[in-house]
């Protein structure tokens, strides 16, 4: 069975909050970083967000945003119980096709340092462009990106 996306409404703000909790929590606890979230509701309504679905279950979400510098994955979270099964993967294979025939230059995201997601985003041609504090910021230079 493959996944499919599609665009989430304000229906889906509170699972996407809850899987995002549920998945980063100890990543801020570990960098002394406080959890909000009002924050995550303020940041999902400025954003474009996506579904990951394999069937008909929801088992994640990504949320855009864009400028004329690159397109940014501002969120990709994967419930527990399907990483390690292609959903991540699969969904930065979408992205990367949308920052394509969007003509971006870049695909960029912002990855907690002690984060293993990091070494899917490099499976996938992401580098480390620089650091701040806690983060690594990763690109993906569309017009090299050859998969």
């Amino acid at each position: 069975m493959t996944y499919l996306k599609r665009l989430a409404t304000a229906d889906d703000m509170a699972f996407a909050r809850r899987l995002t909790c549920q998945n980063m929590l100890r990543y801020y606890i570990h960098h002394d970083l406080l959890w909000q979230d009002e924050a995550f509701d303020v940041a999902w309504s400025g954003r474009e967000n996506w579904l990951i679905l394999r069937g008909e279950t929801v088992v994640g979400f990504f949320s855009l945003s864009r400028d004329r510098r690159a397109l940014y994955i501002r969120e990709l979270q994967i419930a527990e119980a399907f990483q390690g099964k292609g959903a991540g993967f699969w969904t930065l294979d979408q992205v990367i096709d949308m920052a394509i025939a969007e003509k971006r230059p870049a695909l960029r995201l912002t990855v907690f340092e002690n984060n293993p997601a990091r070494h899917l985003y490099e499976r996938k041609g992401l580098h480390v462009q620089g650091e701040d504090e806690c983060f690594l910021r990763m690109q993906l230079d569309i017009s090299a990106s050859v998969r």
